[in-house]
């Protein structure tokens, strides 16, 4: 029987342990994707307790709690942090199978040099150990990045961010890594959003132009594009229902657009015509400014009105969504393709039964000229566990080609989770372990050792334009 977590941890077999630790382990962290915020880097934050690194604003750990039945008090309410603490110390036993098991003692060997097992009779002291390691340099906000090998950070931020601390850290010159800002509109696409009128208001005055017709609106957005262009902006992210392709002819779309400022209800045909031509719009700008376009969609978003109502959105009340939306997803990068003019994007679905699809579909789209230029996204919010990444990535290496893969990221809004990559990457040289340790693919480490480098961290560095440091 293996020790828990030990060094050689989801390592199977010999290969695995070779190509993990001499070379994943070493490679920098190109977080490309995530919700933290900069004004947190540029302050250096420092948390007061375990609690306000690990359970604020954690849906998943939330979502896990209250499925053990701990009172919302505990959670989101008005309990002191050390009682939330030992409350979530207490059901984490029971989450057996559960990466948020694997990853906070991942966390907690990693950060704070503590072999404990979190349960209810080590919560105290796990606490101790944690105020004391907290109060060190090495684990504010600055030199969490900085012990975790990270060298960029992709930021998600509204068009409306005036992205201030992100011009404060390119000042900084204390600061050693990229944080690069995320163009994340999805406020200005969802028309059939209560606050869609209220939004382009708003953007009008950000911009310096009111908003009468569609043009206004697709002169605004670029005007923000340009900016967060100029703030070193690489990417977009869009966070979608599902896909849509609806194609229509401006004269339709300026009419439905008024409908909205007029305060009238919109069909589904409609509103999905909408946004079939605000996608399009920024799919050609981001070709045109090199940027990365990431689609994320398969979100059933609130299901509970009830805590929604109470709580706000992103709480722990979102499931995976099964709309099938193929045939649009397939439309859209035609279109894009059609007139020379699909950027490099990559593609999440919250619904595992979307990989196969989703890497056959990339693969009508590639470029001869361009390594991996339509990219599988990897194992995202309910799928990156241990079980949901062996699946993407051996999706992709069925039916694409794995090399190319730009790997993980934390999509975390916790300075804490850079240890998904390390699991990622365990996860990966464990399988392509299996590979060589079954006689399905040559033993040559020095191969192997390059395409775990690639995949680990050099693939996403291209993919994005960062420098790349070994």
């Amino acid at each position: 029987m293996k020790s828990f977590m030990d060094k050689n941890f989801l390592l199977n077999n010999n290969t695995a342990e070779v190509l993990y630790h001499d070379y994943a382990s070493q490679m920098p962290v190109i977080d490309y994707h995530c919700h933290i915020n900069p004004a947190e880097i540029m302050e250096n934050r420092r948390f007061d307790n375990i609690t306000q690194a690990w359970l604020g604003g954690d849906h998943y750990k939330w979502r896990l709690m209250r499925a053990a039945g701990v009172d919302e008090r505990y959670i989101t309410g008005d309990a002191t942090d050390r009682e939330k603490f030992q409350k979530f110390a207490e059901i984490l036993p029971m989450c057996i199978g559960n990466p948020v098991f694997h990853w906070t003692h991942l966390e907690l060997q990693r950060y704070f040099e503590c072999d404990l097992i979190i349960n209810g009779d080590t919560a105290g002291q796990i606490w101790n150990i944690t105020q004391e390691k907290l109060k060190k340099d090495s684990l504010s906000v600055r030199g969490i990045i900085a012990s975790s090998n990270v060298q960029a950070i992709g930021t998600t931020d509204d068009p409306l961010d005036s992205l201030d601390w992100h011009k404060a850290l390119r000042r900084d010159p204390k600061n050693n890594v990229v944080v690069s800002p995320t163009f994340r509109p999805d406020k200005a696409i969802n028309i059939d959003k209560p606050d869609f009128v209220d939004y382009i208001i708003k953007l009008g005055e950000v911009t310096g132009n009111s908003i009468h017709t569609v043009d206004d609106l697709k002169v605004a957005l670029l005007n923000r594009i340009e900016f967060f262009s100029e703030m070193g902006c690489r990417a977009s992210d869009h966070g979608l229902d599902y896909i849509v392709f609806r194609s229509t002819d401006d004269t339709t779309i300026e009419s439905i657009f008024q409908k909205s400022l007029d305060g009238q209800s919109l069909s589904e045909n409609e509103v999905e015509s909408f946004k079939t031509n605000l996608m399009l719009f920024f799919g050609r700008e981001f070709a045109r400014l090199g940027w990365v376009m990431q689609l994320h969609y398969g979100a059933m978003r609130n299901n509970n009105e009830p805590k929604f109502k109470l709580l706000g959105p992103d709480t722990g009340f979102d499931a995976i969504s099964t709309r099938e939306c193929s045939q649009a997803i397939a439309s859209f990068l035609n279109a894009l393709e059609s007139e020379s003019k699909l950027p490099r994007t990559i593609l999440y679905s919250l619904n595992p039964n979307d990989n196969a699809m989703l890497v056959t579909i990339m693969g009508c789209f590639q470029d001869s000229g361009m390594s991996g230029k339509i990219q599988h996204g990897s194992a995202w919010w309910f799928n990156d566990t241990k079980v949901g990444m062996e699946q993407q990535i051996s999706t992709l290496a069925n039916s694409g080609v794995l090399g190319t893969f730009i790997g993980m990221l934390t999509d975390s809004r916790s300075f804490l989770s850079y240890t998904r990559h390390e699991y990622f990457r365990r996860i990966l040289c464990n399988l392509l372990g299996e590979l060589v340790e079954r006689g399905e693919y040559p033993a040559n480490i020095d191969i192997l050792g390059e395409i775990v480098k690639d995949i680990s961290y050099r693939n996403a560095a291209r993919y994005f334009g960062y420098e790349i440091r070994e």
